[in-house]
């Protein structure tokens, strides 16, 4: 093992960034272009639009259940080597996808592996910048998720370019080769001697009792159901996201086959999405340098409120128009709801969960999330071959995206409130107390010693 770095938020702390910037564009701005391939797949398998989303739902949701087996990954190897894994996972996923002859093949390698790799080496390079970064941790976030935004832009239009010249299976050919950047990524993640106190107790001398306390101290550890029954804020946030999520992924899988049932040109259609993640690259980086300043402190979790309240309400831009300029309106739109969401999202997560249980609280977020990403896809898959209206598609969107914005506003806020009220009647309580307190040691103490005088000013000032 490498000696490890003691100095955080050093000039190699950006070297790190630049490496989780790629990773993030990778992975997590894979899914996106995958709608490109819709057609091709419906047509080479002969398959409906509810059984062709399987592929991308399994791969996005095991993009974020991989955390706790990335938790222990982490805790047992480090960043470095977890984030290198997933590239060479992603990659054999991907390269083993290029020769199937089924969509159950299709499911199993580019779905399951690819997915499993992603998950290894995204959120392996988001755990890294928590031990990076501290008083800039929010900028960091920020920047690192605009590697999402490149990630949006380039996989597009380098996916309609190579699907024209080669077909499906020599692009995910290709892409095999492209995952094995995550290993690069991964090489330069040093590994970091933390100040704090370990992010687990030590291991107790005395025998184990059996197995079962054994897997109950690794659940405990790597999924944070603890954080889950304590926190209200993390439990809260954590249903929030969850909810939201039903509604979040779908126009990223549905754009583009939208656009292409109204009669827009298949080129105009992949240029949608790099709209969209053109326009965060901008965008993301503004509104973290925004959320970091010191009055949103202890607000950031409203501004992601609110990027998802408007993320929902975008959504009701495509139901008006389809035509390619209504289109583009809709994706600056979305692009800054968007932005929002993707740069506060961790942010907000570090802010309600100690750095020493983050790991963990992350990997309990993702898996949750995974269920609703699952289903999200087919679902919608589902309604659109039952009605064969993308209209509907989108409705549910918004249904979602805006409950789940008045779910965690409303909830944050009655916690704020009631923080405020229990602070404001624990001083109210102390100050009798305080006052009973001084006014025994005056009657015990002589009043003529300048010594007792001090020692009396000094206890009130100490409370």
């Amino acid at each position: 093992m490498h000696q490890a770095q003691k100095q955080t938020e050093s000039s190699w702390s950006w070297v790190v960034l630049l490496a989780t910037v790629v990773t993030q564009g990778l992975t997590l701005g894979f899914p996106t272009c995958i709608g490109i391939f819709f057609t091709d797949l419906q047509r080479d398998f002969q398959a409906s639009n509810s059984e062709t989303s399987w592929f991308p739902s399994i791969q996005i949701s095991l993009l974020h259940a991989g955390g706790p087996i990335c938790s222990m990954l982490v805790e047992h190897f480090g960043c470095r080597v977890t984030v290198m894994l997933g590239g060479i996972l992603a990659s054999s996923g991907m390269v083993a996808s290029s020769f199937s002859r089924s969509l159950s093949q299709l499911y199993i390698t580019a779905g399951f592996i690819t997915g499993l790799g992603m998950s290894f080496s995204f959120q392996a390079g988001i755990t890294v910048l928590g031990y990076y970064f501290s008083y800039h941790r929010t900028l960091a976030n920020a920047l690192a998720s605009a590697g999402v935004s490149i990630g949006i832009t380039l996989w597009p239009l380098l996916s309609r370019y190579l699907l024209e010249s080669f077909g499906w299976r020599g692009t995910f050919l290709i892409f095999g080769g492209v995952f094995l950047h995550c290993c690069v990524c991964g090489a330069v993640m040093r590994p970091v001697a933390l100040k704090a106190e370990s992010a687990y107790p030590p291991p107790n001398k005395a025998p184990e009792p059996g197995c079962l306390l054994t897997c109950g101290q690794a659940v405990r550890r790597h999924l944070a159901f603890d954080v889950f029954l304590q926190n209200q804020g993390y439990r809260f946030y954590t249903l929030g996201v969850v909810w939201m999520l039903m509604g979040f992924t779908v126009p990223h899988i549905f754009l583009v086959p939208f656009a292409l049932s109204h009669d827009v040109e298949e080129h105009k259609a992949a240029l949608l999405i790099s709209i969209i993640g053109f326009s965060n690259i901008f965008i993301r980086p503004m509104i973290g340098v925004v959320a970091g300043r010191a009055m949103f402190a202890g607000h950031r979790v409203f501004l992601f409120a609110l990027a998802v309240l408007l993320n929902g309400l975008s959504n009701l831009i495509c139901v008006i128009s389809a035509s390619f300029t209504v289109l583009v309106f809709y994706c600056l739109i979305y692009s800054v709801s968007m932005s929002g969401i993707g740069a506060l999202i961790f942010q907000v997560l570090m802010d309600i969960v100690p750095m020493n249980r983050f790991s963990s609280a992350l990997g309990l977020f993702t898996i949750l999330e995974s269920f609703t990403i699952l289903v999200s896809p087919p679902l919608a898959g589902l309604l659109l071959d039952t009605t064969g209206n993308f209209s509907y598609i989108f409705y549910m969107s918004s249904f979602f995206l805006i409950s789940a914005a008045f779910f965690i506003g409303l909830s944050f806020f009655i916690l704020k409130k009631k923080k405020k009220e229990k602070q404001i009647m624990d001083i109210v309580h102390e100050e009798p107390i305080v006052e009973k307190e001084l006014n025994l040691r005056n009657t015990e103490e002589p009043v003529t010693q300048s010594h007792s005088t001090v020692t009396y000013v000094t206890y009130v000032t100490s409370v």
